[in-house]
């Protein structure tokens, strides 16, 4: 499947941050679609749409546990090899170089200043937010700078940065993860592709001591559990990536990737609606446990994705940002 630019090197853009992603499918990490790039195109593979399961929306939610907690160098921290310039799709979406960032700034200041207040003022002149949802928005930008509103990344994320030696623990997100980014695809037809590792999760759980909460997508665990693939059969060990098989698999597509917080991601999985969504989030947070409170915080991630569509089409979007917006203004 060939796509073209719909910005002069967006392709290019998508690609890089496909490579991005895929460098973590070795440990486990989700899959993630190949690309081959050219002068203002990039082929993928044409992958056949099948229906997830529970076991499948388990297997993804421990692989992008993986591949959030490969990490990235920075808050808004594009895919390495990005030009400085280059956007992808009309969002405009502000990105910064593969690079620390020389100012450090905390994720609040990078949600609030990058992904948040560039919309309220587009929202505005076209009419989508009023002046009073205007100053709700911007009440949540400045409790985010002023650190009210933020919170550590998962457990995986935490311990990837530690092991890097960062001192700011930034997860590697997909960066526009609503349910149609992520394609659920028989296994086999990622076998041609893949390596042997890819969507299994961590090979591992690490003992993370006391985690948040007492029932599964709230951080219950049952001790260290292990996931080579002998412990794997049927459809359960097709969709963790232990082989080709009967099982699904989910894949990621259509990235717009970048570092940022992984609940982020996690949130935008259900904007618009993601089957076995609970699974998925239990099984992430098995392995790697959010931080206190995540529920609580699902709506502020959305966020980011709702005040794009205001940006892009106005319309109700505004009211649902702003509604959004009251709960933490």
């Amino acid at each position: 499947m060939r796509k073209r630019d719909d910005l002069p090197g967006a392709t290019r853009l998508e690609a890089q941050g496909l490579a991005w992603l895929a460098e973590a499918m070795p440990d486990g990490g989700a899959h993630t679609v190949p690309a081959v790039v050219g002068d203002g195109w990039i082929d993928e593979p044409r992958l056949s749409r099948s229906t997830v399961t529970p076991q499948a929306a388990e297997a993804f939610g421990r692989a992008l546990a993986v591949t959030h907690a490969a990490g990235a160098p920075a808050f808004g921290s594009a895919p390495p090899g990005w030009d400085g310039r280059t956007q992808m799709g009309r969002c405009d979406i502000r990105l910064r170089p593969h690079s620390p960032d020389s100012d450090q700034r905390t994720w609040g200041e990078f949600y609030a200043e990058d992904r948040l207040a560039p919309y309220v003022r587009s929202g505005y002149d076209r009419g989508a937010l009023d002046a009073a949802q205007v100053r709700l928005l911007e009440a949540v930008c400045r409790r985010l700078r002023d650190g009210e509103l933020g919170e550590e990344q998962p457990a995986l994320v935490l311990s990837g940065a530690r092991e890097r030696g960062q001192t700011t623990a930034v997860a590697r997100t997909h960066g526009d993860l609503w349910c149609g980014n992520v394609l659920w695809v028989p296994s086999s037809e990622v076998a041609a592709w893949a390596p042997g590792g890819a969507g299994r999760g961590p090979a591992r759980t690490p003992d993370h001591g006391s985690a948040p909460g007492s029932e599964p997508g709230s951080g219950r665990r049952t001790g260290p559990t292990s996931h080579p693939a002998s412990h794997l059969d049927g459809e359960q060990g097709a969709a963790a990536g232990a082989g080709p098989g009967t099982g699904v698999v989910g894949v990621l597509i259509d990235p717009l990737a970048h570092g940022a917080h992984a609940e982020t991601d996690l949130a935008a999985l259900g904007v618009f609606g993601q089957r076995h969504l609970d699974r998925i989030v239990g099984a992430y947070n098995e392995v790697s446990p959010l931080a206190p409170g995540w529920r609580e915080r699902v709506g502020l991630h959305q966020l980011h994705i709702l005040m794009i569509h205001v940006h892009l089409f106005g319309g109700g979007y505004g009211s649902q940002a702003a509604s959004v917006a009251r709960s933490y203004a």
